[in-house]
Protein backbone atom coordinates (compact mmCIF):
# COMPACT_ATOMS: atom_id res chain seq x y z
CA UNK A 1 0.00 0.00 0.00
CA UNK A 2 1.30 3.41 -0.64
CA UNK A 3 2.34 5.41 1.81
CA UNK A 4 0.51 8.44 0.47
CA UNK A 5 -2.58 6.41 1.08
CA UNK A 6 -2.25 6.59 4.79
CA UNK A 7 -2.07 10.36 5.38
CA UNK A 8 -4.71 11.59 7.54
CA UNK A 9 -5.56 7.85 8.32
CA UNK A 10 -2.53 6.82 10.77
CA UNK A 11 -4.04 8.09 13.74
CA UNK A 12 -7.60 6.22 13.70
CA UNK A 13 -5.81 3.02 12.66
CA UNK A 14 -4.00 3.56 15.86
CA UNK A 15 -6.71 4.25 17.79
CA UNK A 16 -8.46 1.54 16.90
CA UNK A 17 -6.01 -1.46 17.27
CA UNK A 18 -5.24 0.13 21.03
CA UNK A 19 -9.66 0.41 21.24
CA UNK A 20 -9.50 -3.20 23.12
CA UNK A 21 -6.88 -3.35 24.86
CA UNK A 22 -2.93 -1.48 25.82
CA UNK A 23 -0.22 -2.66 23.76
CA UNK A 24 3.55 -1.44 23.16
CA UNK A 25 4.68 0.69 20.22
CA UNK A 26 5.98 -2.72 18.40
CA UNK A 27 2.46 -4.61 19.56
CA UNK A 28 1.09 -2.09 18.09
CA UNK A 29 2.82 -1.81 14.76
CA UNK A 30 2.64 -5.91 14.86
CA UNK A 31 -1.30 -5.78 15.13
CA UNK A 32 -1.57 -2.72 12.27
CA UNK A 33 0.63 -5.57 9.99
CA UNK A 34 -1.62 -8.72 11.29
CA UNK A 35 -5.36 -6.45 11.09
CA UNK A 36 -4.19 -5.35 7.14
CA UNK A 37 -3.22 -8.48 5.63
CA UNK A 38 0.24 -7.54 5.81
CA UNK A 39 -0.78 -4.56 3.90
CA UNK A 40 0.45 -2.18 6.66
CA UNK A 41 4.33 -2.65 7.39
CA UNK A 42 5.13 0.23 9.22
CA UNK A 43 8.99 1.15 10.60
CA UNK A 44 8.59 2.45 14.12
CA UNK A 45 9.80 5.76 12.56
CA UNK A 46 5.85 6.49 11.52
CA UNK A 47 4.59 4.80 14.55
CA UNK A 48 6.00 6.42 17.32
CA UNK A 49 6.09 10.13 16.25
CA UNK A 50 2.51 9.47 15.96
CA UNK A 51 2.06 8.10 19.85
CA UNK A 52 3.94 11.06 20.93
CA UNK A 53 1.02 12.92 19.02
CA UNK A 54 -2.12 11.28 20.18
CA UNK A 55 -0.98 11.24 23.58
CA UNK A 56 -0.15 14.95 23.57
CA UNK A 57 -3.55 15.31 22.38
CA UNK A 58 -5.10 13.52 25.12
CA UNK A 59 -6.40 9.90 22.83
CA UNK A 60 -3.77 7.87 24.67
CA UNK A 61 -2.27 7.69 28.11
CA UNK A 62 1.19 5.73 28.51
CA UNK A 63 2.80 3.90 30.96
CA UNK A 64 6.03 2.19 31.51
CA UNK A 65 6.30 -1.49 32.72
CA UNK A 66 9.36 -4.08 32.63
CA UNK A 67 9.18 -7.56 30.46
CA UNK A 68 12.18 -9.38 30.87
CA UNK A 69 14.58 -6.48 31.91
CA UNK A 70 13.45 -4.49 28.87
CA UNK A 71 11.50 -1.50 29.38
CA UNK A 72 8.61 -0.65 27.72
CA UNK A 73 5.92 1.57 26.88
CA UNK A 74 2.48 0.69 26.81
CA UNK A 75 -0.39 3.05 25.05
CA UNK A 76 -3.91 2.72 26.12
CA UNK A 77 -6.89 4.55 24.84
CA UNK A 78 -8.35 7.41 26.63
CA UNK A 79 -12.38 8.15 26.68
CA UNK A 80 -11.13 11.34 24.79
CA UNK A 81 -9.38 8.79 22.39
CA UNK A 82 -12.48 6.81 22.43
CA UNK A 83 -14.71 9.70 21.26
CA UNK A 84 -11.98 10.25 18.79
CA UNK A 85 -12.23 6.96 17.47
CA UNK A 86 -16.29 7.18 17.03
CA UNK A 87 -15.91 10.61 15.11
CA UNK A 88 -13.27 9.24 12.92
CA UNK A 89 -15.34 6.03 11.95
CA UNK A 90 -18.16 8.11 10.93
CA UNK A 91 -15.87 10.20 9.02
CA UNK A 92 -14.36 7.28 7.37
CA UNK A 93 -18.12 5.73 6.49
CA UNK A 94 -18.96 9.31 4.76
CA UNK A 95 -15.88 8.80 2.81
CA UNK A 96 -16.10 5.61 1.92
CA UNK A 97 -19.54 6.25 0.86
CA UNK A 98 -18.60 9.35 -1.55
CA UNK A 99 -16.00 7.44 -3.07
CA UNK A 100 -17.89 4.20 -3.72
CA UNK A 101 -20.33 6.69 -4.90
CA UNK A 102 -18.00 8.63 -7.20
CA UNK A 103 -15.88 5.51 -7.87
CA UNK A 104 -18.57 2.80 -8.53
CA UNK A 105 -18.44 0.24 -11.46
CA UNK A 106 -18.27 1.82 -15.04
Amino acid sequence: MKADALRGHLDSLILAVVEKQPLHGYAIIEALNARSGGELDLPTGTIYPALRRLEKAGYLHSSWSEVGGRKRRTYELSSAGRNALAAHRQEWRTFAKVVSGVLGEA
